[in-house]
C-alpha cells in the first residue's frame, strides 16, 4: 500500500502536468510569433512521445496489482486528461496546418495588392493592405519590410524601425530591414544608429561593400549637412557682415519686374559674396536655387535658345554664381542637378557656340566630375548619352575648353554607368566625329586629340563599346590616316597621337580575328620607325597577345604577330623578358619554325635569339628539338639567305648561352655546318 508521502507525489505530479498543458495551450494562442512557434513545437513532441508509448505499450504486457484505489484513481484521471487533451492537440494542430495555408494565401494576396498600391505612389493604401496581411500572418517578414518602406515615403520613421524591428525576429540576417531601419534612423537625425545597421549588412554579406559605401557616405555627407546649417544659422543671429549680406541680395534678386542686366549684376554680387561652405549653406537655406524657378524673367534668359548679349551676362554670371555655391559642397551640387532646367539646359549651353558660355559651363561640371560624389550625381540625376559627342566636339578649340572637356571626359569613363550611357549614340554620332578628328588631326588641338583617342582606347574596356569601334571600318581607316601623316614627324605633340593610337589598336586587338589583322599590321609597319613606340606598346601587353594571337594560327594572323614580336624584342629588354614568361619553353616560336612560309621561320628564328639572352631561356629548350630545326634552316634548306642567317646566329647563340646544346650539335654532325655558316653569326 502507498504511504501518504509517495500519494502527495503522485497528486503533484498531475498537477504539474495540468500546468505544463495549460501553459502549452496559453502559448498556441500567444500573439508573438517566437513564442507561438515554440509552443507548436512542443505540442508537436508532446504527440510524437505520446506515439511511442502506445508503440510501447502494444509491444510488451505488465502484470499490474491495484494496491491502493486513491493512488489509481489519480493516475487514470492524469492518463484520461493528457490523452484526450493530446489527441484534442493533435486534431487543432491539423486544423492550424490548414489555417495557416489559408493565412499565407491570403496574405500572399495581400502583399501584392500592397505592393501595387505602393507602385502607383498611394502608400497609405499599401500600409492598409500590408496591415491586413500581418494580421492573416504575423511571422511574414516581407510584409513587414514592406510596411516599413511605406512609413517611410509618408514620414512615419518610428513606425518604420519598429516594423524592421519585427522582420528582423522573423529573420535576424534581413539586410533589407537593417537598410531601410538605417534610413529611418538617418531621417530622425540618428547617425550613430544608422551607421549601425549599415555596419550590420556588410557583417552579414561582405559582397555588400558597394552598397554599404553608399549608405555610409549617405550618411556622412547628411551629417556634414546639419553641421553646416547650424554653424551657418549661428552666423546669422550674432549678425556678421556676410551671412546678412547674402540674405539681402537674395532678397533683392527676388524682386519682380526688373530688367535682365539688373538680374545679371545681382547674380555676380551675390557669387563674389559666397566665399566659404557658410556662405555656401546660407545660400541654400534662404531658398537660393530658387532664383531659376521663381523668376520668369532669369528663367526666360537662362533658358532661352538664342540669346542677346544681355541673356549671355545673366547665363554666364549664374554659372559662376552656381560655381561658388557648389564648389566642394555635395548638398548644394545634389539640389542644382535635380534642379529640372539646370539638367535640360547643361548639354544646350555646351553647345551653344558662345564661348564664354561654354567655358563657364565646363568649368561646373568639372566640379562635378572631379570626384567620385560627383560623378555619381552626374550619372544619376543627367542623361549623358550624348555628352561623349558634345565634349567630343571641343576638340578641335584651341583655347582651354578643349582640356577641360577632356579632363572631364577622362572622368566620367571611371563610371559604368556612364559608358553603359555612351553605347546608345556610339555607332550613329560619335564614332564618325571620331572619324572625322583623326582624319583632320593636324587642324585640331594635338594634345586634346591625343587625350580624346586616349578616352576612347579606356572606353574600350566596355565589350559593347570595343565591338562597335572595331566594326567601324571608317575609324580604322582614320587611325591608319593619322600614323601616315604622322610617320615622321618627331614633335612630341604628334608623338602623343601616334601613341594614343597604337593604345587604342591594343585596346581593339580583343576582337575577331579580321581586326587582329588588321591592327597587327598597322603595328608591324609602325614599330620599326620609333623605339619610343615599341617602348609604349610593350608596356600596354603587346607580347603577351601576339603569343595568344599566334597560339590560335592563321597565316596572315602569324606572319604580323612574329614580326611585331621581332621587333619589339630586337632592343627591348622588357619585351624579351616578356615573351619567355609567355611562351613557355618557346613551344609557340618552336611551332612557328616548322612553318613552310620562310618570312614567318625568318623572324621566329630572329625572335628566338634575341630572347636567348634572357637567364635561363637556353636552359629551358634542352630537351626540345631546336638544334635539328636550327640546323636545318641554318644549313640550306631555307631558300632565302636572310632565314639561313636568323637561324644561324640563333643556333650560334643557343650554344653560348648553354654549353649543353653542343652535344646535341656533335650528334647531327653539326658542328661543320655552323662553321660554315659563321660569316653569318658574327654578332654572337
Amino acid at each position: 500500500m502507498l504511504g501518504d508521502e509517495e500519494q502527495e507525489r503522485d497528486f503533484q505530479r498531475f498537477l504539474r502536468r495540468v500546468d505544463d498543458i495549460a501553459n502549452l495551450v496559453q502559448g498556441l494562442s500567444s500573439p508573438d510569433s517566437a513564442v507561438n512557434a515554440k509552443a507548436i513545437a512542443e505540442a508537436e513532441k508532446r504527440l510524437h512521445d505520446q506515439e511511442t508509448n502506445k508503440e510501447e505499450e502494444s509491444k510488451t504486457t505488465v502484470n499490474r496489482t491495484v494496491i491502493n484505489t486513491r493512488a489509481s484513481d489519480v493516475a487514470n484521471a492524469e492518463a484520461v486528461n493528457a490523452d484526450g487533451f493530446l489527441a484534442m492537440l493533435e486534431k487543432d494542430a491539423k486544423e492550424r496546418a490548414k489555417q495557416r495555408k489559408r493565412n499565407e494565401h491570403l496574405a500572399n494576396a495581400l502583399k501584392e495588392k500592397g505592393n501595387d498600391a505602393f507602385r502607383k505612389g498611394d502608400y497609405v493604401r499599401a500600409i492598409q493592405r500590408y496591415t491586413e496581411g500581418l494580421e492573416k500572418l504575423r511571422n511574414k517578414q516581407e510584409l513587414y519590410t514592406n510596411r516599413a518602406q511605406a512609413y517611410l515615403k509618408v514620414h512615419e520613421y518610428e513606425k518604420a524601425i519598429g516594423d524592421c524591428e519585427w522582420a528582423l525576429k522573423c529573420n535576424e540576417k534581413c539586410i533589407k530591414a537593417y537598410f531601410l531601419m538605417g534610413k529611418a534612423h538617418l531621417s530622425l537625425k540618428h547617425y550613430s544608429e544608422a551607421r549601425q545597421c549599415y555596419e550590420k549588412i556588410l557583417q552579414i554579406d561582405p559582397q555588400k561593400e558597394s552598397l554599404f559605401k553608399d549608405c555610409m557616405n549617405e550618411v556622412n555627407l547628411e551629417e556634414k549637412r546639419m553641421r553646416d546649417e547650424e554653424r551657418a544659422m549661428k552666423e546669422v543671429q550674432s549678425g556678421k557682415l556676410a551671412a546678412l549680406s547674402i540674405k539681402e541680395l537674395l532678397q533683392k534678386l527676388h524682386k519682380p519686374d526688373q530688367n535682365v542686366l539688373y538680374y545679371a549684376g545681382g547674380i555676380r554680387l551675390l557669387a563674389g559674396t559666397v566665399k566659404d561652405c557658410t556662405e555656401q549653406t546660407l545660400f541654400r537655406t534662404n531658398n537660393g536655387f530658387s532664383i531659376l524657378g521663381d523668376n520668369e524673367i532669369v528663367r526666360g534668359g537662362f533658358c532661352a535658345e538664342s540669346k542677346n548679349a544681355a541673356e549671355v551676362d545673366l547665363s554666364v554670371s549664374l554659372l559662376l554664381l552656381w560655381q561658388a555655391v557648389c564648389a566642394g559642397n555635395e548638398e548644394n551640387q545634389r539640389l542644382l542637378l535635380t534642379h529640372p532646367d539646370v539638367s535640360a539646359q547643361l548639354p544646350k549651353l555646351l553647345s551653344s557656340g558662345v564661348s564664354e558660355i561654354q567655358k563657364e559651363t565646363l568649368a561646373l561640371i568639372y566640379l562635378y566630375s572631379e570626384n567620385e560624389n560627383g560623378r555619381r550625381l552626374l550619372v544619376r540625376h543627367l542623361d549623358l548619352t550624348k555628352w561623349l559627342q558634345v565634349l567630343m566636339m571641343f576638340v578641335s578649340s584651341t583655347d582651354a575648353r578643349a582640356s577641360s572637356a577632356m579632363n572631364i571626359l577622362a572622368d566620367l569613363t571611371q563610371e559604368e554607368r556612364f559608358k553603359t550611357q555612351c553605347r546608345v549614340m556610339l555607332s550613329t554620332d560619335v564614332l564618325p566625329l571620331f572619324t572625322q578628328l583623326l582624319t583632320s588631326a593636324k587642324l585640331v588641338n594635338q594634345a586634346a586629340l591625343a587625350r580624346c583617342i586616349g578616352i576612347m582606347g579606356n572606353l574600350c574596356a566596355d565589350g559593347v563599346i570595343r565591338m562597335q569601334m572595331a566594326e567601324c571600318k571608317e575609324c580604322w581607316q582614320g587611325c591608319l590616316k593619322l600614323v601616315d601623316e604622322y610617320f615622321d614627324v618627331s614633335t612630341s605633340n604628334y608623338q602623343e597621337c601616334l601613341f594614343a593610337v597604337l593604345g587604342l589598336m591594343m585596346n581593339l586587338l580583343l576582337e575577331s580575328n579580321v581586326i587582329i589583322q588588321r591592327a597587327i599590321g598597322v603595328l608591324s609597319r609602325i614599330l620599326p620607325a620609333s623605339s619610343s613606340a615599341v617602348e609604349e606598346v610593350v608596356k600596354g601587353g603587346v607580347v603577351k597577345k601576339m603569343i595568344k594571337f599566334l597560339k590560335a594560327g592563321g597565316q596572315t594572323t602569324c606572319n604580323y604577330g612574329i614580326k611585331t614580336l621581332s621587333i619589339c624584342t630586337r632592343s627591348n629588354r622588357q619585351a624579351q623578358e616578356d615573351l619567355v614568361k609567355s611562351d613557355k619553353g618557346f613551344s609557340v616560336l618552336l611551332k612557328l619554325l616548322d612553318s613552310e612560309n620562310e618570312m614567318i621561320v625568318g623572324n621566329a628564328a630572329l625572335c628566338l635569339g634575341q630572347c636567348l639572352v634572357v637567364p635561363g631561356a637556353a636552359t629551358s629548350l634542352l630537351n626540345s628539338s631546336v638544334v635539328m630545326i636550327l640546323l636545318k634552316h641554318a644549313g640550306g634548306d631555307a631558300r632565302r639567305t636572310s632565314v639561313q642567317e636568323n637561324a644561324a646566329i640563333a643556333l650560334g647563340k643557343l650554344c653560348v648561352a648553354e654549353p649543353r646544346h653542343i652535344f646535341q650539335l656533335r650528334k647531327l654532325n653539326g658542328l661543320a655546318i655552323l662553321n660554315s655558316s659563321m660569316k653569318y653569326v658574327h654578332s654572337i
